[in-house]
């Protein structure tokens, strides 16, 4: 992988809905979408490797070419610090952690299945969402809750978006040319989904999302940051349960719920250039729980040196960061609105030259991690 390039990309959707189909690209810009029954994600693995060896779209010539496979696994618990060869007692450490993450351990470990199948040969590595995490100190990643529980259940933060948080403060310092060891760096990846990182000297000490991906920011379709009490008050008035309460902090809360305009963004801040005023509120909502979690993370770790923004909304809501960072002089903190405006999705310093923090947009690229995690293994293994 010396050139680290893209040979083809693509995604499966709606997977087991009607109307599935996946979309392929090679990085000569050959594209080709293909709709049809995709019942379930082994289907779908099994179209994406056709297509890989196809003669008129593919980009290798055949299986003997693929050296091992990467996984993305979202929750690793507290049983993986680090990326992984996949064996059966690691597969069965997973399927453990379904219960912290039933709705995306599933549908990753049907891959991982899948490739077994498929490719019973080839060596396959599971690089994991909570890794870049758990070096958090325990008074970090405790819950006030009763101790008997942790120990039962496991119930503390994790936090997720790991291997994002990882990449761009990483490309953040190579890009600068500064150690990371000595640098206090937040990443802020605003998304649908979208969680922040306080990282210290190198390492994760404090990241938004808790045991599940609903703590902390608010998002498309999640609540972020709620008083437990909300829950029951709503569910005792409501007369609902806990599946259907979890669906509704889950998939219609956070932008969609405050605005009722949309998840999507760019819908509402169109919403709020028309005065809707809950367009409006949410977007001041929504600014504002992300300062304030810079604040706390700036007091956390004794100041900041680097602020990166990144994730579909980061990387290009240039309105979005330039009022998450209105008036942050106390930190020394100043953009450069010029640049910032001009930015969309690229690599970019956007502080102006008299700011103490450099701001930073960078993309992230989680693939490139973990086909890098998955070569550092795979050749460990053959050396070993």
């Amino acid at each position: 992988m010396t050139k680290q390039e893209v040979l083809a990309k693509g995604v499966v959707e709606k997977v087991g809905l009607h109307g599935s189909f996946i979309k392929h690209e090679r990085n000569d810009g050959d594209q080709v979408t293909l709709e049809g029954e995709i019942i379930d994600h082994q289907q779908g693995i099994e179209y994406i490797l056709g297509l890989l060896i196809s003669k008129k779209r593919g980009s290798i010539k055949g299986f003997e070419e693929i050296d091992a496979v990467g996984h993305r696994v979202v929750h690793g618990g507290e049983k993986f610090n680090s990326s992984v060869l996949i064996t059966d007692e690691v597969i069965s450490k997973v399927e453990e952690c379904i219960d912290l993450a039933p709705l995306h351990n599933p549908p990753n470990l049907r891959g991982i299945y899948a490739m077994k199948e498929y490719l019973p040969n080839i060596p396959q590595v599971g690089v994991f969402d909570t890794a870049f995490h758990q070096g958090m100190p325990p008074h970090v990643f405790m819950y006030a809750i009763p101790f008997p529980l942790y120990i039962k259940y496991g119930i503390r933060r994790y936090g997720f978006h790991g291997t994002s948080h990882r990449y761009v403060s990483q490309r953040a310092c190579e890009l600068l040319k500064v150690n990371m060891s000595d640098k206090k760096i937040i990443t802020c990846h605003l998304g649908n989904g979208a969680s922040m990182a306080a990282i210290k000297d190198g390492k994760s000490m404090d990241t938004s999302m808790g045991l599940t991906p609903v703590e902390g920011l608010i998002m498309g379709t999640r609540s972020g940051d709620l008083d437990l009490g909300v829950l029951t008050y709503i569910m005792r008035k409501e007369e609902i349960g806990i599946s259907t309460v979890n669906t509704l902090i889950n998939k219609h809360s956070g932008m969609l719920g405050v605005t009722g305009v949309s998840s999507d963004m760019r819908e509402i801040e169109l919403a709020s250039t028309e005065g809707n005023k809950r367009a409006i509120l949410g977007l001041d909502m929504y600014n504002y729980r992300v300062k304030k979690y810079i604040g706390a993370y700036s007091a956390a770790m004794g100041g900041l040196d680097i602020l990166i923004f990144t994730g579909g909304i980061g990387e290009n809501a240039n309105k979005t960061r330039s009022e998450i960072c209105k008036d942050m002089n106390y930190l020394g903190l100043m953009l450069d609105e010029k640049k910032n405006n001009n930015i969309k999705g690229v690599e970019e310093v956007i502080s102006s030259q008299k700011s103490r923090v450099t701001v930073m947009v960078i993309p992230t690229n989680e693939e490139l991690v973990i086909a890098q995690d998955t070569l550092e293994i795979v050749k460990n293994l053959k050396e070993n």
